[in-house]
């Protein structure tokens, strides 16, 4: 069993979304499927995720070969961030006309009067 969270079989195990685990332990053996299943059990015990593993456990002993790939490949989830917003003044919309209902500086027009 794996205490130390480094290493696991799959890289940033914990940060892992639900979806991003299931399509990544197709390319475990039994042993590294039952190393994560016990490391989940004893640390977040989350639902979901046990039941992905037994599930994933359960094929492998059935018979089912794991898939090609390296599953500490580089993934989207795990790609660099960027920081801040990609929207720069060059890329903004242009500005638009207030609302019709009006605003503080620019105090709505009645039905009948839309005109300009």
């Amino acid at each position: 069993m794996a205490d130390d969270r480094d290493t696991l079989p799959l890289p940033d195990y914990d940060h892992l979304p639900l979806v991003a685990l299931e399509s990544r332990v197709r390319s475990l053996t039994v042993e590294q499927v039952e190393e994560l299943l016990a490391y989940e059990r004893t640390h977040a015990d989350r639902l979901p995720v046990t039941e992905v593993l037994t599930a994933r456990l359960e094929q492998l002993q059935a018979g089912a070969e794991p898939t090609r790939g390296d599953p500490a490949a580089l993934r989207p989830e795990q790609g660099e961030s960027r920081a801040g917003s990609p929207v720069t003044p060059v890329t903004s919309p242009d500005p638009f006309g207030a609302p019709p209902h009006g605003t503080p500086d620019q105090r709505g027009k009645p039905k009948g009067d839309r005109r300009a």
